[in-house]
């Protein structure tokens, strides 16, 4: 029996690599997959070195009505002529565009997938055009998957879209965690060299954080507060790792916080790496102080790597940590809670002992990528049953 078509879309290539990373492979053994992204010609390099059909259709981060519209047009023209079974979209832009020609294309499964919402940080009238975007996403879509509870409470108390419509896949989470690959074992070994390579001490404590280096992420409360905690003379010597890019246009940091980072020599910035692996390892605790989340991956990640974690009170983080299990919850935008929280853990070793000793288990107990892959696929299933 011939495969039914499964197309696959988000804004920029990085989140097809990362944020799904295996997904489309394991999907191509039951549908015929394409993906869908901006930026051709590293979309068209990922493809080739992944194995799955590509096709291109540019699009914005930004506001851009214009460019919007053309790329509904392109997308309409495409799925007109593939006809596929499924759309599949995952991030805001792509999901208004790509669920709004997929409407216009008829095709029968149109499904859009929320990890995460910049609404929730909006006000005032980009606040209003943001909910109405979304509203909008998810009436062309025939089913939506909030990828937290927080998330799929959140849209039904905005009345952006009917409960009926609503489903989380597994336990949350867009994608899982590999925890074969994300395992601190073989890194054991290396530990120590990896620390004298970014002049850190075998004695001190390391708090590592790892994502875009942004306003919304918390860094500059998270940098405000390492910079109390270091002051404090009766305080235990610790290093802040940052592993990320800085974005100058969107969300930029402000002006003392990227002189602080550049100053205290107690911050260390590597920038983006795409093995994150070897930084969790040298660290002792993830410090996560972001707005807004849908399911982040790097909370999971630093757990499966033995890490305990200190979190923002928000959907996603608060259903991966479980307060003083495997982390430490804390008011997002509080300096003075992740000052505390950052002191905790680095104070009492036998709250630290006991969070670390639990912190892979209960993403291995949870969060297998396996799982979320069975779990999508058996909804992809669910509509083949139906036609």
């Amino acid at each position: 029996m011939k495969k039914k078509k499964l197309i696959r879309i988000t804004t920029v290539p990085a989140s097809l690599d990362i944020l799904l990373e295996g997904q489309i492979e394991y999907m191509q053994n039951y549908f015929e997959v394409c993906a869908i992204s901006s930026d051709n010609n590293t979309l068209t390099a990922l493809g080739k070195s992944k194995g799955y059909t590509t096709h291109h259709v540019e699009m914005t981060r930004k506001i851009t009505p214009l460019s919007d519209l053309k790329a509904v047009y392109k997308l309409y023209k495409f799925f007109n002529k593939e006809k596929p079974f499924i759309v599949h979209t995952h991030t805001p832009k792509a999901g208004i565009v790509g669920m709004m020609a997929a409407w216009m294309a008829n095709v029968p499964h149109r499904l859009h997938t929320v990890a995460g919402l910049p609404l929730m940080e909006a006000t005032g009238p980009k606040r209003v055009l943001l909910n109405l975007i979304e509203k909008l996403t998810y009436s062309y879509a025939t089913k939506v998957y909030p990828n937290s509870k927080g998330l799929f409470d959140f849209i039904i108390s905005e009345n952006l879209a009917k409960p009926t419509k609503l489903k989380i896949i597994g336990e949350g989470s867009s994608n899982g965690i590999d925890t074969q690959y994300f395992d601190p074992t073989p890194f054991v070994s290396m530990r120590n060299s990896l620390r004298q390579e970014l002049a850190i001490s075998q004695d001190d404590f390391v708090y590592v954080f790892v994502g875009r280096l942004v306003g919304d992420k918390g860094i500059n409360e998270l940098i405000s507060a390492f910079q109390n905690l270091n002051s404090r003379p009766t305080s235990n010597l610790s290093k802040l790792v940052l592993v990320g890019p800085f974005e100058t246009e969107l969300d930029p940091l402000k002006a003392e916080t990227l002189l602080a980072i550049q100053a205290n020599p107690n911050i260390v910035s590597v920038g983006f790496q795409r093995d994150v692996r070897p930084y969790f390892a040298i660290a002792d605790a993830l410090v996560f102080p972001s707005y807004r989340e849908g399911f982040p991956n790097v909370v999971m990640q630093a757990g499966a790597m033995g890490l305990p974690s200190i979190v923002s009170d928000i959907n996603g983080c608060n259903e991966i940590i479980i307060p003083d299990v495997n982390g430490i919850l804390i008011p997002s935008k509080s300096t003075k809670a992740l000052e505390e929280a950052m002191r905790t853990i680095l104070e009492d070793t036998n709250l630290y002992r006991e969070l670390k000793n639990n912190a892979r288990v209960q993403i291995t107990s949870r969060f297998q990528r396996q799982q979320i892959w069975e779990a999508l696929l058996l909804e992809y299933k669910s509509f083949l049953r139906k036609n």
